[in-house]
């Protein structure tokens, strides 16, 4: 059976963007971007809800062409590239960059790739990573939070059924004050 997680930039209030899907705030810095772009690496399956697929599939495809990318840029958009990945959507109708597209139901989806052989998978997006909180898919949760605050915006967690216990499995500074924290799903 596969592992799920889910891991974001958040702020201390809880948010994984603020109003109008704003992320101005949550600029890695370079050791923390390398984290990421190893994590990349090491994903078996991306699943992507339809808002962050857009704000990725806008950027990472052609990253490593733009004037003035650094080598660690180049090296993640390779990255992203070439992960497997699978957006769950029901108004986007085309996808690329070694993505399938799923419009039916996302958790019978998800539970279906999870009871699958492979490589760990990631999740992302709120609304997708909610859905799949709701059913009890998610093995852990990986929080990077920012030292900011921002009042409202996207929340990382969403209302749930019922609790979801936890085990610190992790924790890790990074610069500009950044903690990440991993939990383990406690079943």
């Amino acid at each position: 059976m596969r592992k799920l997680t889910f891991g974001m930039n958040l702020s201390l209030d809880g948010y994984i963007a603020a109003p109008g899907d704003d992320l101005g705030w949550s600029v890695p810095s370079d050791e923390l971007f390398q984290w990421w772009s190893d994590r990349v690496r090491a994903t078996g399956l991306a699943l992507y809800g339809r808002k962050l697929w857009e704000t990725m599939s806008s950027h990472w495809p052609t990253a490593d062409q733009q004037p003035g990318v650094t080598p660690a840029e180049i090296e993640y958009a390779r990255r992203w590239r070439d992960m497997p990945k699978v957006v769950f959507s029901s108004t986007t109708s085309t996808v690329d960059w070694n993505t399938r597209l799923v419009t039916g139901d996302a958790v019978t989806e998800i539970t279906r790739l999870k009871a699958e052989d492979g490589g760990p998978m990631d999740i992302g997006g709120a609304t997708l990573a909610a859905a799949a909180a709701r059913a009890g898919l998610i093995d852990e949760y990986v929080l990077v939070t920012a030292p900011v605050l921002l009042g409202s915006g996207t929340p990382f967690f969403t209302a749930l059924d019922n609790w979801v216990n936890l085990t610190l499995m992790e924790t890790r500074t990074f610069p500009d004050g950044v903690l990440l924290t991993r939990y383990e799903t406690r079943r």
